[in-house]
């Protein structure tokens, strides 16, 4: 035992392999909106706990769930609510866990810097362009005094949360969308594709917008009312940013938390999340919906078995 000396955690949980110590480790996947959180969150964590090894994906909140379900992942970050058949594959594989509502964000949509004709957009305009069968190929078939130029779209991919959240508000029904489009999981990918195209028109979360800035125009949204408003930490937390912004989660095997590296980071995780959103571009919860995530999060320690 004298070889396996990781801090204290290594024995605790006790892996012990010929010669050494296996290190203990935290696997988190799932939606590339909560990502940017969970990996702030891992970074601190892994500052005070170099004995555990947190590994994060960002396969997108459906692929996520499909990997919860099959016990692959510890965690899975969800940019909205789990689905009714992902519930019933968490059921038929004895898959319990627990909710918790860690952030809230705002759906950016933007278009390149040299767009200058274009500030503001309905929701209707944009259920125009991206609903199925869209007959919009062009900038002005949306507005006659827009530019006669192809619209090059970019979005997230199928199994993103993000994708299952714009066309349920934007088209009207959850997974209803063109596809004629640049999918990717990946944020950066389409960040780059809006940056380098003058008569591109894209979508995703908020804090991607945040950290790239100085490549995108942010555009604002008229719901309906004749306003046009811009997505702020003020806009999407008051909900005068509509319909486009939306709460984050993160969903946790109660299995897992019977190891205590999940039971640490998760608590790391509560503890630290609020402070650290707002860094990443997103807006913290209230205090009452911290409160609750950390009553949930004890109930399910004291209902969970001893650490195996």
């Amino acid at each position: 035992m004298s070889r396996c000396r990781i801090a204290g955690l290594c024995g605790a949980v006790g892996l012990l392999l010929i010669g050494g110590c296996a290190r203990p480790a935290v696997k988190v996947d799932g939606s590339s909106t909560v990502y940017p959180i969970t990996e702030a969150v891992a970074e601190e964590f892994r500052a005070e706990h170099p004995d555990v090894n947190v590994i994060g994906g960002r396969s997108g909140t459906g692929g996520g769930f499909k990997k919860f379900s099959n016990g692959e992942i510890d965690i899975c970050g969800a940019s909205r609510p789990i689905k009714d058949t992902e519930q019933d594959a968490c059921r038929a594989a004895g898959v319990v866990y627990i909710e918790l509502e860690i952030a809230f964000d705002g759906l950016a949509v933007v278009v390149n810097p040299k767009n200058d004709w274009v500030d503001c957009m309905t929701v209707e305009q944009l259920k125009a362009i991206w609903q199925p069968e869209s007959a919009v190929a062009k900038w002005s078939d949306v507005d006659p005094k827009w530019p006669a130029e192809e619209i090059e779209l970019y979005g997230p991919g199928t199994d993103s949360g993000t994708f299952d959240y714009f066309t349920e508000v934007i088209v009207g029904e959850t997974g209803k969308s063109r596809d004629d489009y640049t999918q990717s999981e990946d944020d950066n990918v389409l960040v780059t594709g809006v940056a380098g195209d003058r008569y591109s028109l894209g979508y995703f979360g908020l804090a991607y917008y945040e950290e790239n800035r100085d490549k995108l125009k942010l555009l604002g949204i008229d719901a309906r009312d004749g306003n046009c408003v811009k997505p702020t930490s003020e806009t999407v937390r008051d909900n005068s940013y509509r319909p486009l912004s939306r709460p984050l989660f993160i969903y946790v095997r109660k299995s897992s938390l019977e190891r205590p590296e999940v039971r640490l980071f998760v608590q790391f995780y509560l503890d630290r999340v609020g402070s650290l959103v707002p860094a990443v571009g997103y807006v913290p919860v209230p205090d009452e919906v911290a409160t609750k995530n950390k009553q949930l999060l004890e109930e399910a320690l004291n209902s969970s078995g001893p650490a195996t």
